[in-house]
C-alpha cells in the first residue's frame, strides 16, 4: 500500500521508509552523521562533499517569503536573489550600452528605438534561475543527499525538529554533527512604511513591474550594483548614502567608482537617512529624509524604494539557545575550524560572524569542513586575500589589502604604491570615457617588494583579478610582476607596466598604448 500512494504523501512515505531502513542498518545512535540547516551555497557544498566522503546526510532548506511575497527555490541567495540574477541584469545593462557603441563601429543600428522590456528580462532571468533550482534538486538526488523543504529547529544539541510538510505534525531527527548554513536576508530600516512599501534585492530580480524612478538606500556593493544596472536599463536611480560608499573597500577606488556613477547621471544624497515612506494617492512613494550633516529635512517622490542597508543573519528561527550555541548580534561565533562553542555544531557561510560574505568563500569553507569531519583532512579555510568584484558599468575588482590597511599594518614609510591610468583599446572608437580606468599595486617597499594588494577599475574586472589573486596568494612581488610579459592589447597587461609610484609624484597617465 505504501508504494501506491501518489504526490507529496508518497514522497514523504518513501522518505520515511528510507530513513528507517538506514537507521536500522546503522550502528550509530544517531539518524544521520550530518544534518545541514540551509540549502544555499555553503550548505549544499558541505552536504554533497560529506556524502562523497561516505556520510549519511540530511539537508533542510526553507525560504520565508519577503514582506511583498517574493519566494524562491533551492540554492540559496546566490542562485536565486544574488550573484546570478545580479550578473544577468548587469549584462543586460552592458548590452544596452554596447548597442549604442556599435554604431561607431559601423553597425547600422536604429539606436533611437532601443529600449528594454523589463518584464521580458525578468522572465528570462527567472526561467534561468528555475532551471538551476531543478538541476540542484536532481544533483542532490543523484548524490544521495536527502533533502527536506522545511525549516529545521534545534530541540537540543543533537535533535532537529521540523514539519515534514504543510499541515502535518512535527517530526524529529538526530544528528551526530550539525552544520548551520542558513545565510542571511536584507535588513529593513525601522521607519514607518519600510516593509509595507519598500523592496530589497530579494525582490528586484523578479519584480513584476518596471522600477521607474528608484531610490536605492545604501551604498554598499549591492546598492551600487542595483543602481547601476537600473540606470543602464534606462531607469532613474538615486543613491542615498548614510556615511561613505563601499565601506571596507579601498577609499581611493571607492571614491573613483562613485565619481564614475555620478558622471553617468546617478545622483547621490550624501550623509542622508530616510525618515518615512508613504504611498500617495497616485500610487507613487513619498520618501521623507534627513541630512545628518546640515540637520535639514527633505522629501522626494519615487516609483520604487529599494533597501540595501546590509544583511542580517537568520538565527531567529533556529532556537540556538536549546543547543547552547553562542551568537554575536545576529551571527554565529566560530573558531578557525568553523566549530561553535558546542564541539559537534558548526557554521559556514554568511551566518558566521566576522567572515567574508561571498559565495566562493562559503562553498570552499563548506567543502573543507566536510573533509575534516569525514575524510580525515586537517586543511583549514584561508580567509585571507579573497578577491571580489563590484559589478558596476566600469567594474572594480580587488584582492588583498587596501592602501589604508597596508599603511595601518606596516606604516606609510614601508609601503610603496604603484599606480596608473590606462586606455582600453575597445574604448577608442566609441570615444568612451577613460577617466576611471585605473589600477594600482600596494606593495612592501623593501627587497623584491612583495605585493599586498591589487586594485583594478575597468572592463571585465573580475576576470582580470581572478588570475592575479592566485599569484598574490603565492607571494607575488613587484619584481616578478614587472618581469612578466603582458598579452597585448589587453587591460590585464597594464599590471605588468606599472612603474610609476605615488611617492614619485609623476603623472600616471599614459602617453601611448604600444611603447
Amino acid at each position: 500500500m505504501l508504494l501506491r500512494k501518489s504526490g507529496p504523501s508518497r514522497r514523504y512515505a518513501i522518505f520515511s521508509m528510507f530513513h528507517q531502513c538506514r537507521l536500522a542498518s546503522s550502528k550509530s545512535p544517531f539518524d544521520y552523521d550530518l544534518v545541514v540547516l540551509g540549502g544555499g551555497s555553503a550548505g549544499l557544498a558541505c552536504a554533497k562533499e560529506a556524502v562523497d566522503c561516505g556520510a549519511r546526510v540530511l539537508c533542510f532548506d526553507y525560504v520565508k517569503p519577503t514582506p511583498v511575497g517574493t519566494k524562491w527555490g533551492l540554492g540559496g541567495t546566490c542562485v536565486n536573489v544574488g550573484c546570478i540574477p545580479k550578473k544577468l541584469m548587469h549584462q543586460a545593462s552592458l548590452l544596452g550600452e554596447a548597442v549604442h557603441e556599435a554604431v561607431a563601429y559601423g553597425w547600422n543600428v536604429n539606436d533611437k528605438d532601443i529600449r528594454p522590456d523589463w518584464r521580458k528580462l525578468v522572465r528570462s532571468v527567472q526561467n534561468h534561475i528555475k532551471s538551476v533550482n531543478w538541476v540542484t534538486r536532481v544533483d542532490l538526488r543523484d548524490k544521495k543527499v536527502e533533502y527536506v523543504n522545511s525549516m529545521g529547529t534545534f530541540i537540543d544539541a543533537h535533535t532537529i525538529e521540523y514539519f515534514p510538510r504543510s499541515g502535518t505534525a512535527k517530526s524529529r531527527v538526530t544528528a551526530k554533527n550539525v552544520v548551520v548554513a542558513v545565510g542571511g536576508r536584507p535588513r529593513y530600516p525601522s521607519i514607518p512604511g519600510a516593509t509595507e512599501f519598500g523592496i530589497t534585492s530579494d525582490d528586484i530580480f523578479s519584480y513584476d513591474r518596471e522600477p521607474g524612478r528608484t531610490l536605492v538606500v545604501g551604498a554598499g556593493y549591492v546598492g551600487l550594483e542595483c543602481a547601476c544596472f537600473l540606470k543602464g536599463l534606462g531607469y532613474d536611480p538615486t543613491v542615498m548614502v548614510r556615511s561613505i560608499v563601499l565601506r571596507g573597500f579601498d577609499r581611493q577606488m571607492s571614491e573613483l567608482l562613485a565619481a564614475m556613477m555620478s558622471e553617468r547621471g546617478i545622483p547621490f544624497l550624501e550623509t542622508t537617512i530616510p525618515s518615512s515612506v508613504e504611498r500617495q494617492s497616485d500610487g507613487r512613494l513619498l520618501v521623507r529624509f534627513r541630512n545628518t550633516t546640515t540637520q535639514t529635512d527633505g522629501s522626494d517622490v519615487f516609483d520604487t524604494v529599494l533597501w540595501a542597508i546590509g544583511r542580517r543573519g537568520l538565527i531567529e528561527d533556529l532556537n540556538l539557545e536549546a543547543a547552547g550555541v553562542e551568537t554575536q548580534n545576529d551571527k554565529i561565533v566560530v573558531d578557525r575550524s568553523e566549530a561553535t562553542n558546542v564541539p559537534h555544531i558548526f557554521a559556514v557561510g554568511d551566518i558566521v560572524h566576522g567572515r567574508p560574505e561571498l559565495t566562493p568563500v562559503a562553498i570552499l569553507a563548506g567543502r573543507l569542513l566536510a573533509r575534516r569531519l569525514f575524510a580525515g583532512s586537517t586543511q583549514l579555510m584561508d580567509y585571507a586575500d579573497v578577491a571580489t568584484t563590484v559589478f558596476t558599468p566600469v567594474e572594480y575588482a580587488c584582492v588583498g589589502m587596501s592602501e589604508e590597511m597596508a599603511i595601518n599594518k606596516h606604516g606609510a614609510d614601508n609601503i610603496e604604491v604603484f599606480h596608473g591610468y590606462y586606455k582600453p583599446t575597445e574604448f577608442f572608437i566609441p570615444q568612451k570615457s577613460v577617466r576611471f580606468c585605473y589600477l594600482k599595486a600596494v606593495a612592501e617597499i623593501a627587497g623584491d617588494q612583495k605585493i599586498l594588494g591589487l586594485h583594478y577599475m575597468g572592463p571585465v574586472a573580475g576576470e582580470v583579478i581572478q588570475g592575479f589573486a592566485a599569484a598574490l596568494k603565492s607571494g607575488l612581488t613587484v619584481k616578478t610582476l614587472l618581469n612578466t610579459v603582458g598579452i597585448h592589447p589587453t587591460t590585464a597587461e597594464e599590471f605588468t607596466r606599472l612603474s610609476i609610484t605615488k611617492r614619485s609624484g609623476r603623472d600616471p597617465t599614459p602617453a601611448s598604448c604600444c611603447s
